[in-house]
C-alpha cells in the first residue's frame, strides 16, 4: 500500500522554498520563483550524492539528455537531494555534470513540502527525499513519476528516458559511445579526435596494462586498442570507426 504522503502533486504549484547553494567557491540564494516562474523546468530528486545508482545512472542520464530536453522546450533540468550545498557542490565536481543544476535542499523544507521527505534512518541517512521526477511549467506541476514504495531503493520510472518519452515522444537521442583505449596510443588518439569531429561525447576507458589484453578479449574479442562501442555494437578500430562516421554523418550530439 501506497503511504498518503507519497502522491502525485500534479496540478499543484511547486512549494515556496528558498535554497543555498555554492557554485564556483561562493555562496548563492534563489527562490523557488527564480526557478520555475515563468518556465518550463524538468526536475528529478534523489536520495543522497555520491551514492551508488544516484551517481551511476540517475544523474548521468539527465546530464547526458539535458540538451535532448532543451530542444524540446525545456529551460533547465535541476536535480533535488537533502544535502548540505558543500556536498552538492563536491558532487557536481566529481560527475562532471555541467549541464544539470545540483541544487541542495539542506534543511528538507522543499521535499518536505513535495510530500517526499521519508525516513531513511535504517541506513544511517536520517530524512532524505524518495526518489521521483516531475515536469514543471511556470510553477505548476504537470506531471510526476514517483517510485513505487518498495524495500531498498527502486529506481524504474523517475529515470531521464521516462521522462523524455512522456515530453517527447519519439525524440532523438545522442548515442551511447565509450572507447577501450591506452595512453600514448596514436590510433586511440585519432579515434578520439574523429569522434570529437563527427559531434559525438564518448566515454574513455584507458585499460591498465595488468587486464588489458584479457580485457580486450574479453569485451571486444580483440587484441588492440582502441575499440569503439556505439549504442552496444562494437565498431572496431579507427579505420572501423572511419568507415562507420562515413556512413552515419550526422548522428553526433
Amino acid at each position: 500500500m501506497v503511504d498518503p504522503q507519497l502522491q502525485s502533486r500534479e496540478g499543484q504549484l511547486v512549494p515556496q522554498v528558498s535554497f543555498r547553494l555554492r557554485q564556483d567557491g561562493e555562496w548563492k540564494t534563489v527562490s523557488s520563483d527564480q526557478l520555475f516562474a515563468g518556465r518550463n523546468v524538468v526536475v528529478f530528486s534523489l536520495p543522497g550524492a555520491f551514492t551508488p545508482t544516484c551517481s551511476s545512472t540517475h544523474l548521468p542520464r539527465y546530464n547526458a539528455l539535458a540538451q535532448v530536453f532543451r530542444d524540446h522546450g525545456i529551460d533547465q533540468v535541476i536535480c533535488i537531494a537533502v544535502n548540505d550545498p558543500f556536498v552538492m557542490e563536491e558532487w557536481g565536481k566529481d560527475q562532471e555534470c555541467g549541464d544539470v543544476l545540483l541544487l541542495p535542499d539542506g534543511n528538507g523544507a522543499f521535499t518536505e513540502g513535495m510530500g517526499m521527505l521519508v525516513d531513511k534512518a535504517d541506513l544511517n541517512f536520517g530524512k532524505r527525499s524518495w526518489r521521483y521526477s516531475m515536469l514543471v511549467r511556470d510553477r505548476r506541476i504537470e506531471k510526476m513519476f514517483i517510485e513505487p514504495q518498495k524495500e531498498g531503493d527502486p529506481f524504474e520510472v523517475s529515470d531521464a528516458d521516462t521522462m523524455l518519452a512522456y515530453l517527447a515522444p519519439g525524440a532523438s537521442k545522442p548515442p551511447q559511445v565509450a572507447i577501450l583505449s591506452r595512453a600514448g596510443c596514436p590510433f586511440c588518439a585519432k579515434a578520439k579526435q574523429a569522434l570529437r569531429d563527427a559531434g559525438y561525447d564518448y566515454a574513455d576507458i584507458d585499460l591498465p596494462v595488468a587486464v588489458r589484453s584479457r580485457a580486450l578479449g574479453a569485451i571486444a574479442k580483440a587484441g588492440t586498442v582502441p575499440q569503439v562501442f556505439i549504442d552496444g555494437e562494437l565498431i572496431g578500430g579507427s579505420e572501423q570507426l572511419d568507415a562507420w562516421l562515413k556512413a552515419h554523418p550526422g548522428r553526433g550530439a
